[in-house]
């Protein structure tokens, strides 16, 4: 299969009448949007625009979605929660690239998240930089959280398809055709590089699902990457803010994005296999030599290794690259370090062995200095530190909303002296 994204570039946002969408400028009716929103579970939600350069924060941030659509009614776009749950990553993709809907407000073990829309945090994270659609919500009297957490992962999801249907008959900004990877299949003499991605699946609030289905009992998949530009990874876990890979980053890859863009020249593309992040080490180990028999099975040369969460998937990742060492495939692990405030600390909670190759995304526990914002939204307490949601404080880099993308987007470089 192949697929192309047909993107749309969001420059400006507002409410509306209607949702429409035309010249860069994306309207939203918000009673149409609080209709699809609609849930038992939910006694009510607020939407509100949150956009770059604003002095705003947004706080107990769960997850984000890029709007997209692959025709009326949502097509096969996010399939399991909106399509069908059936294969796709081929034919066309809209994208209101720019824009994303976010839910944010309380759930059980979601930790503290925030981003900033300006000022030092805001260039830390994907959604400093987009307008952002932000979803807050009630939850139903009497409503078991597991089933709040569902209606608004569904009616998240089919918002963020509404919002690009809208776009169906504008013309777009750019064209981009995505080839699909030959999977075991050796194109000339350029080493056959693919990507091993974990995703976390540790039960309610701490999951991950393809195709509408909780991954937790999967095994290793190869994937289609086109698989993930339609969603058919769907983030529910709301754990390490800085490490949390939403679905917006699924959709958005940025390892899988590299690749591609590099495929041909000095790389080819071998391919994308994705691994839940079980909780107990036999587990764990059957799941990473699985891996890596999927990654030789599709003649990897060398394969970049990603992960979700704190120090339990630091194992994950590392009883990988080993996996992939003895079978003669070159591994590059990417990790977030935790250090210390001041970066002397044991960086790594679970090294390799055999295998030696690792990229370091950041120090999960690097202090930053934030400063007032006139605005919050999500709530209005930030717990972690006590203090009212849009005041100034100091908080680690471990709660800022994908900081320290171990998926690869991030922002932050090392430096000497």
């Amino acid at each position: 299969m192949a697929l192309t994204r047909l993107v749309h570039q969001v420059r400006e946002v507002g409410f509306g009448q209607r949702t429409s969408f035309a010249d860069g400028v994306l309207t939203v009716s918000a009673d149409e949007a609080r209709g699809v929103l609609a849930d038992e579970a939910l006694a009510s939600v607020q939407l509100s625009w949150v956009s770059p350069g604003q002095s705003a924060r947004i706080v107990k941030v769960l997850d984000a979605v890029e709007p997209r659509s692959k025709g009326p009614g949502g097509g096969g776009i996010f399939p399991g929660f909106v399509g069908p749950a059936r294969p796709q990553g081929g034919g066309e993709t809209h994208v209101l690239r720019g824009a994303t809907v976010v839910t944010a407000g309380f759930l059980p073990r979601a930790q503290e998240a925030l981003v900033d829309l300006s000022g030092p945090a805001a260039a830390l994270s994907p959604l400093g930089a987009t307008h952002n659609l932000v979803v807050e919500f009630t939850p139903a009297e009497g409503a078991p959280w597991e089933r709040v957490d569902a209606a608004l992962r569904r009616g998240a999801l089919r918002l963020a398809a509404a919002l690009a249907e809208a776009s169906l008959d504008a013309a777009p900004d750019a064209v981009e055709e995505l080839p699909s990877p030959s999977a075991g299949a050796r194109g000339g003499d350029l080493p056959r590089i693919g990507v091993v991605t974990n995703l976390q699946t540790q039960g309610s609030f701490k999951d991950v699902f393809v195709y509408g289905r909780s991954f937790g009992a999967g095994l290793p998949t190869l994937l289609d990457p086109g698989e993930l530009d339609d969603g058919a990874v769907v983030s529910g876990q709301f754990g390490h803010p800085a490490l949390k890979n939403p679905t917006f980053m699924h959709q958005n890859h940025p390892v899988v994005d590299e690749l591609r863009r590099r495929h041909g020249n000095d790389v080819e593309f071998a391919g994308l296999v994705i691994c839940p992040e079980p909780v107990e080490q036999g587990a764990k180990e059957l799941i990473s030599l699985f891996a890596a028999k999927v990654c030789a099975a599709a003649g990897f040369d060398a394969a970049i290794v990603t992960k979700e969460g704190g120090g339990n998937a630091d194992a994950d990742v590392a009883l990988k690259m080993d996996a992939l060492v003895d079978l003669g495939i070159q591994p590059v692990g990417l990790y977030a370090e935790m250090a210390g405030a001041d970066g002397t600390g044991p960086s790594v909670v679970v090294a390799p062995e055999r295998a030696t190759a690792m990229v370091s995304t950041g120090n999960y526990d690097h202090v930053l200095h934030l400063p007032e914002m006139e605005k919050a939204y999500g709530g209005e307490q930030f717990a972690l530190v006590k203090a009212p949601a849009a005041a100034s404080f100091e908080v680690p880099t471990a709660v800022v909303y994908c900081a320290l993308s171990p998926l690869g987007w991030g922002r932050i470089a090392a430096r000497s002296g």
